[in-house]
C-alpha cells in the first residue's frame, strides 16, 4: 500500500485585505494543482483512490486529479485542517499580527490552540482517529500482537492520494512514522503548496512498517510556482 499526501494549492487567504474562512485557490494554485495531477496521472503505478478534505481549496485541488486519473473522489470531513477562530472578514494585517504574537506561547498553550479555535490536542486526535478508521476500512490495522509501529496489511496494491492540508498531512505522517507529536507539526514537517509526501507499507518483522519515500516533493512544479 502507498499513501500519497498532496497538500492543496496556493489559497487566496485574503481578498481586498480581508481574511477568508474557506478560501478558493489563486490562479497560481490552480496551475499547481494541474501540474500535480499531470504528474500523478503519468506515474507508472495507477491511483486507486482519492480522498479529499471538504475545504474549498482541497476540493479545487482535487478536480484536475480526478479528471486526469478518471478516479472518483470521496470527501472525508474529519481530515480538514485545524479549525481556526472565526476570522472571516477580519483585516489580514490583524490576523497576521495574532499569528506572530502566538508564536511566543509556551508549549502548554500551543497544545491548547488559539482562543476560539480547535485545540491541537483535539486536532491531533481527530486526524489520527480518522486515519486509523480509513486504514482499517482498507484492510490496514495496527499489529495484532500489539507491537508498536507495526501494521497488518491485507491489501497491498492500493495507491491512495489524500488531498488535504499542511497541518493534516504533517500530523498523519508523523503518526504513521511513529514520531512523538508536538503541537507545531506543520513547523516541524513543512510542506509546500501542492507538494507530495509518499509513504509505503513494506514487509518487515513479520508485519509491515510505513516507510517514508518522498517528502515535500515539488519536482513537478517549476521554481516560480513553488510556494508555501
Amino acid at each position: 500500500m502507498e499513501l500519497i499526501f498532496l497538500r492543496h494549492g496556493e489559497p487566496a487567504w485574503s481578498v481586498d485585505g480581508l481574511s477568508q474562512a474557506d478560501p478558493f485557490l489563486t490562479d497560481r494554485g490552480h496551475e499547481q494543482a494541474r501540474l500535480a495531477a499531470e504528474c500523478l496521472a503519468n506515474d507508472d503505478a495507477a491511483v486507486s483512490e482519492i480522498i479529499v478534505s471538504p475545504a474549498r481549496r482541497s476540493q479545487q485541488t482535487a478536480i484536475p486529479l480526478i479528471g486526469a486519473t478518471k478516479v472518483p473522489s470521496a470527501t472525508v470531513d474529519d481530515i480538514v485542517e485545524i479549525k481556526m477562530p472565526n476570522w472571516d472578514g477580519v483585516p489580514e494585517e490583524t490576523v497576521l499580527r495574532l499569528f506572530d504574537e502566538a508564536r511566543d506561547r509556551d508549549p502548554e498553550h500551543w497544545w491548547d490552540g488559539l482562543d476560539g479555535g480547535e485545540s491541537f490536542r483535539d486536532f491531533h486526535h481527530r486526524i489520527t482517529a480518522t486515519m486509523l478508521k480509513l486504514l482499517a476500512e482498507r484492510g490496514v490495522t495496527q499489529d495484532s500482537r500489539g507491537r508498536p509501529h507495526l501494521w497488518d496489511v491485507q491489501a497491498e496494491r492500493q495507491r491512495i492520494v489524500i488531498v488535504a492540508h499542511g497541518g493534516t498531512n504533517a500530523v498523519a505522517l508523523g503518526w504513521l512514522l511513529g514520531v512523538e507529536p508536538t503541537p507545531w507539526e506543520w513547523e516541524r514537517l513543512v510542506l509546500g503548496h501542492c507538494s507530495m509526501a509518499r509513504i509505503r507499507a513494506v514487509p518487515l518483522a513479520g508485519a509491515h512498517v510505513f516507510s517514508l519515500r518522498t517528502f515535500n516533493d515539488m519536482e513537478h512544479l517549476p521554481r516560480g510556482l513553488r510556494t508555501r
